[in-house]
């Protein structure tokens, strides 16, 4: 199982400042971040034996907009040795989405 006890991870594509700093308990996992137009961030979710994550998230933009959903998260590795976690997230309420994007642990 991959240990994301302090490990950080930012969206390589995105230069919005946002940081997401991890911990884990057992299978239990929490991340908070902020940064750009996001006020405050949280994910709370479990954590298999093959690193996968299953977590739910909330945010609070700059805006005021609250934004929930649950993502689906799945390690990779970079040819460079970077883990990359790979995000199948859906959205819900009112600007309800889907789609996938990535993270890259901040070395």
């Amino acid at each position: 199982m991959i240990n994301y006890e302090g490990r950080r991870f930012r969206n390589p594509e995105a230069d919005d400042g946002v940081v997401a700093r991890y911990h884990q308990s057992g299978d239990l996992v929490w991340a908070h971040f902020s940064g750009g137009k996001v006020r405050r961030g949280s994910v709370n979710g479990v954590v298999d034996s093959s690193g996968v994550l299953k977590l739910a998230y909330t945010m609070v933009l700059a805006d005021n907009e609250i934004i929930t959903g649950f993502t689906h998260t799945t390690p990779e590795h970079t040819d460079d040795g970077v883990l990359r976690l790979r995000e199948e997230w859906q959205r819900y309420g009112p600007n309800g989405s889907a789609g996938v994007s990535y993270l890259e642990e901040v070395r």
